[in-house]
């Protein structure tokens, strides 16, 4: 990537009515929960997460666009990114379950993808008792020495978790 997340360690995040912070960390290892409410319908996050190349930032792509970035929302599924003459597997499908509103990714993301990890994204989508839903994050990174990754990744995937929520609370 052009930016590597340790570079990003000092950006702050407009978070507005996003619930979002390192939930655990040891040397080893680190869990980031995002939370934001939303109005979209169910199917509708379940179509925006296919299309990242809407909501993902074009400054955390290795291509320089997030239209080079395509996920395939299946078992197995690619969330891959088209470069010149190549390209680059971000993270892949493990479970796709929209009726009960959740996808999770192996995902190591970044400069986690050169290190021994393993790294689960896991995005759902509630009904919120009062109306609308309730979208989450959990990001569940272990491997030797990730515990201080803990904070860049968080500032990265939380850009990107605020610009879905941002572009869920507007369709």
């Amino acid at each position: 990537m052009k930016n590597t997340l340790l570079a990003l360690a000092g950006l702050a995040l407009s978070a507005g009515a996003a619930s979002a912070e390192v939930t655990g960390r040891t040397v080893d290892g680190f869990t980031l929960s995002h939370e934001r409410r939303i109005s979209a319908s169910a199917d509708a996050v379940f179509a925006a997460i296919g299309r990242p190349g809407a909501w993902w930032s074009d400054a955390h792509t290795w291509s320089g666009s997030a239209a080079n970035i395509s996920v395939d929302l299946s078992p197995g599924g690619c969330w891959c990114e088209a470069l010149e003459g190549g390209g680059v597997k971000h993270a892949e499908a493990v479970l796709v379950w929209p009726a009960r509103r959740m996808v999770r990714f192996e995902a190591p993301f970044g400069p986690l993808q050169g290190m021994t990890t393993n790294a689960l994204l896991t995005m759902t989508w509630a009904d919120a008792p009062d109306g609308g839903r309730l979208l989450k994050w959990s990001f569940v990174v272990s491997g030797p020495g990730t515990g201080a990754l803990a904070d860049p990744v968080d500032a990265v995937l939380g850009e990107q978790f605020n610009r879905l929520a941002g572009r869920l609370q507007s369709d």
